[in-house]
């Protein structure tokens, strides 16, 4: 009965090892999503700002939401500027970063586009509609994402 023993023991040793190992692998994991969804975020901004999006906004929503980690939004003035900044956005986040958008909402109405991402979802809308659902607001406690194309304010 020697041989349980020793197998405890070594199985005992090395449980620690493996669960520093697990916790390690978790860390580092969240670690790569998170600036994976980061870099989503900010390419998603980038493009509604190069298409003429206005107020274009990243909210940091990793510390209030485990549903998703960041909320990208921006104004159109259009229908049409709306459709453009959509499609571009899944055009970039497709072709040139590998993602694919989960879902789309509002697209045939206009007034708010929701592109979900998964871990980014992003917010498209007509002046009336954001001013009316104030996300900003709504979710004021998030950190806003400072845009590395724009002046620091």
């Amino acid at each position: 009965m020697g041989s349980p023993d020793v197998y405890s023991e070594t199985h005992d040793s090395l449980a620690p090892r493996s669960k520093a190992i697990a916790i390690t692998l978790q860390t580092a994991t969240l670690e790569t999503r998170q600036q994976r969804s980061q870099q989503l975020a900010l390419a998603a901004a980038r493009t509604a700002d190069e298409n003429r999006g206005q107020d274009v906004a990243v909210l940091d929503m990793r510390g209030i939401t485990p549903e998703f980690d960041y909320f990208v939004l921006a104004t159109g003035n259009s229908r049409r500027q709306l459709h453009a900044i959509s499609e571009e956005i899944d055009r970039v986040l497709e072709k040139e970063l590998g993602d694919r958008r989960m879902g789309i909402e509002g697209y045939n109405e206009s007034r708010w586009i929701l592109l979900d991402y998964g871990t980014v979802v992003v917010h498209l809308f007509d002046a009336e509609t954001r001013s009316y659902y104030a996300l900003e607001e709504l979710w004021g406690q998030a950190t806003r994402v400072p845009l590395p194309w724009q002046p620091a304010k």
